[in-house]
């Protein structure tokens, strides 16, 4: 009992954080334990940002292609956006749907940018943040948007910088800068986000193999001297080297939001290719609020539907049953917003379907319950018999929705249909927490109900006592 009170008062907390100010970056209320938490909708019904990218190189490949759908798709993720459509169009385009972003520049400079990091030797180069350069290993220049980073771990910015000359002249646009460590030895595990003493935010980074060599000779070899960070051709940080870097360090950032961005290119690896934005466009709600109020109102019948049935059919135990279905609804409500889950009509649809499976487990129950009691035995053995013979055809019940849900979202996954991977989602959810509500709550419910011994009237078990044929005496079985 204690762990559902819990549990409850968890949901409800999560569920109650007031709404927000969408116009008002500074308004945080919408957090919980510093987690956003706020109802998340899909483009059908909140509508959002569709992106169309092309490949820059010509000739690209269906293998390319398929990577670079897959990068953008777990990066998209790791901006915690669910429900997004990611998939691939003719060739060598990329249709990106992100569904109810609140910034969506950031998302876009996020998703398009190949994710390569450099850290180079500026040599006598008057170089600055956000100044597009060449490197000798990404000597063609691709133009992406700039973050704004600030520096390293033991290493502090600085706008003038002059060193020794180990720089390549060419005779196109510009010298080649050498690098000293190149992002394909960086050890995507320890890719990490933190926050300073000072609050400042930063990735954590740490490079393998001859990178790791490379970085920690040349820091050791020129402390007070510049180094640069390059990410995608883009200086995001002129520093001065402080200390020697084993072949780790830190990238810091102005903002929080800067810092997922770099965090979410470098630990989904690197684009096959560069991409450019062919066309970006805000897409309005096609089914829009009046269909989720409709929606909810539906929702809301069909729920008060179910637990007058309950509730005239099984008496007592339907009402139990509704107390837990509102505990139900109250703890996956809770699970979409925390995790989150990006509703879809499609996935209010999942969620509806799973009310009327965590039903069907209290139906089989209280069947089961009936039946126990009629046989003549004592209330609270009845109880517990009516469980146990339940569970199997409940367990099987689940456990093949379940197996469909998986095949579903597996379908979705790996054929673009992202509105299945959200039905299936919900579903699979809601199988999960209805097991919780019937064999725990209900039962938990139930038991306390036979321990106080003020509930032992079997009409309110919806069980009417068997008379001797004979003699028309209550059996003594029924009446204890």
């Amino acid at each position: 009992m204690l762990l559902i009170v819990l549990v409850t008062i968890v949901a409800a907390w999560i569920n109650l954080v007031p709404r927000a100010n969408p116009t008002d970056p500074n308004d945080r209320r919408e957090l919980w334990l510093g987690r956003d938490v706020h109802t998340r909708f899909g483009l059908d019904l909140r509508g959002g940002t569709q992106v169309l990218l092309r490949a820059v190189e010509a000739g690209v490949t269906p293998e390319q292609l398929d990577i670079a759908r897959r990068t953008i798709e777990q990066r998209v993720n790791g901006l915690g956006v669910a429900e997004a459509t990611v998939q691939t169009s003719g060739n060598n385009r990329i249709i990106v749907e992100l569904p109810d972003v609140a910034d969506p520049d950031q998302a876009l400079q996020t998703i398009r940018s190949t994710g390569k990091l450099e850290f180079v030797d500026p040599a006598d180069q008057q170089i600055g943040d956000g100044q597009l350069v060449r490197t000798s290993g990404s000597p063609d220049i691709t133009v992406t948007p700039p973050a704004a980073l600030t520096g390293t771990d033991g290493i502090t910015n600085t706008d003038a910088v002059s060193a020794s000359p180990t720089v390549t002249e060419t005779a196109a646009t510009g010298p080649i800068l050498q690098v000293i460590a190149d992002g394909i030895e960086l050890d995507l595990n320890s890719v990490q986000p933190g926050v300073d003493q000072t609050g400042q935010p930063f990735v954590a980074f740490s490079f393998t193999g001859d990178s790791a060599r490379t970085l920690e000779q040349f820091t050791a070899a020129n402390v007070g001297k510049p180094m640069a960070i390059v990410l995608d051709n883009r200086v995001e940080s002129v520093a001065t080297i402080q200390s020697a870097l084993p072949g780790s360090g830190q990238i810091s950032t102005n903002t929080a939001a800067d810092r997922d961005a770099i965090l979410n290119v470098l630990k989904y690896g690197s684009l096959p290719v560069s991409f450019e934005v062919e066309t970006s466009r805000s897409v309005g709600a096609t089914l829009g609020q009046d269909s989720i109020n409709s929606s909810f109102l539906a929702g809301l019948i069909g729920l008060v539907a179910v637990g007058l049935f309950m509730i005239i059919y099984y008496r007592l135990p339907g009402l139990v049953a509704v107390l837990a279905l509102l505990i139900y609804a109250l703890i996956t409500f809770a699970i979409y917003r925390f995790i989150p889950v990006t509703l879809t009509l499609a996935g209010i649809a999942g969620f509806i379907l799973s009310i009327g499976l965590a039903v069907d487990a209290n139906v089989l129950i209280f069947a089961r319950l009936k039946e126990e009691l009629r046989r003549g035995r004592p209330l609270a053995v009845a109880v517990e018999q009516g469980f146990e013979h339940a569970w199997p055809s409940i367990r099987d019940s689940s456990v093949a929705t379940a197996i469909t849900s998986v095949i579903l979202y597996w379908f979705g996954s790996n054929f673009g249909v992202s509105i299945i991977k959200g039905f299936a989602l919900t579903l699979a959810l809601g199988i999960i927490i209805s097991l919780f509500t019937a064999i725990v709550i209900t039962r938990t419910f139930l038991r306390l109900l036979v321990r106080s011994g003020r509930f032992t009237n079997l009409w309110l078990y919806a069980v009417e006592p068997v008379r001797a044929p004979a003699t028309g005496v209550t059996s003594p079985l029924m009446e204890a």
